[in-house]
């Protein structure tokens, strides 16, 4: 895949939770090395958001923090796009049109609407049309690249779905995104239930690791992490998914292989090896810390704006582009 850097990448981010661990070893990290090959838009998609029951106050605080942790990391406002989705209405009225080219069958297989219904969410349009809206984000920047995990292959199937029956009716508007899958991240499990994925809404707080807890509460965790009775520290997913973990976690943060771990901890007992997958993450998470507590709340405003600027003159000749094709061009 060619790394032009005029290619653009595009990547949402739900400001739902605690930012955690996993986020961040499995994504957000790179989306900081992102912007030195990529055109990198980056958006906090607050529309997604209200998908499921959630209160206004807790909403516009958690927009806040979610953009204050990604400058934190480094994401950098004059190389990359940083904005809220509610900024740009154009995101809302291309789901629209998309809606109308959208089979049914289409949604009725979304696993996501199926799995949120099943916990308990309730049941309603904005749920089910969710992939519609996901793939209105993507293809209004004319994105070609997005980054993706396992858990969001379908969306994106169904995004270059979508992209391609508007093609094929209206005529060639968008490109087809392609997922991109990065080449170095981590795949951060539960630590209380390693098969399953390290997640916001899990209801264990021993099993999550925030980017911004204290080192001593890291520590504690990280020790405290469910592993099993065979002392030996070695890498197997199937009998040994506690352990594995937390190995993927030290390379994650540590730059360094799992096999190299394994030979340095392999006989040296589990006690030994957490300490050290502890020390290796509060190193690793520190300067994130740092970063979120030098930035005010005002700033993270002042950036929202200044970019949603941007992006709404960004999508302005983009969707006249639709409107044109569509049979809605401006009088």
């Amino acid at each position: 895949m060619s790394n032009d850097p005029k290619q653009r990448i595009f990547s949402g981010m739900q400001p739902t939770g605690s930012i955690h661990l996993g986020n961040y070893l499995g994504a957000f990290r790179n989306w900081v090395k992102l912007q030195d090959e990529y055109d990198a838009i980056y958006c906090i998609v607050d529309l997604h958001a209200m998908t499921i029951d959630y209160d206004p106050v807790d909403l516009e605080r958690a927009r806040i923090e979610a953009a204050k942790v990604l400058l934190a990391l480094g994401v950098d406002p004059d190389r990359s796009l940083l904005y809220a989705q509610s900024q740009v209405p154009e995101h809302a009225e291309l789901a629209w049109i998309l809606g109308t080219l959208t089979p049914m069958g289409v949604l009725n297989r979304m696993t996501q609407f199926k799995d949120k219904t099943s916990a308990g969410h309730a049941s309603n349009l904005g749920l089910y049309s969710y992939p519609v809206l996901m793939a209105a984000d993507i293809l209004l920047y004319r994105a070609n690249l997005v980054p993706v995990g396992d858990d969001q292959r379908q969306h994106i199937e169904t995004t270059r779905d979508l992209a391609e029956r508007f093609n094929n009716r209206f005529g060639d508007i968008f490109p087809i995104p392609e997922p991109y899958i990065p080449t170095t991240s981590a795949r951060v499990m539960s630590l209380t239930d390693p098969t399953a994925k390290m997640s916001k809404s899990d209801p264990q707080i021993r099993a999550t690791v925030g980017l911004l807890d204290d080192p001593d509460i890291i520590r504690k965790r990280i020790r405290s992490a469910v592993t099993d009775s065979d002392p030996v520290v070695r890498y197997d997913t199937e009998a040994k998914p506690g352990i594995s973990n937390l190995l993927e976690i030290m390379a994650g943060c540590t730059g360094r292989t799992i096999d190299s771990l394994v030979v340095e901890y392999g006989d040296g007992g589990y006690g030994a090896f957490k300490d050290a997958v502890a020390e290796a993450v509060v190193e690793e998470l520190a300067p994130v810390k740092a970063g979120y507590t030098s930035i005010t709340n005002g700033d993270v405003r002042a950036v929202l704006r200044s970019s949603g600027d941007r992006a709404r003159e960004m999508v302005k000749p983009y969707q006249a582009e639709v409107h044109n094709a569509v049979g809605l061009k401006a009088y």
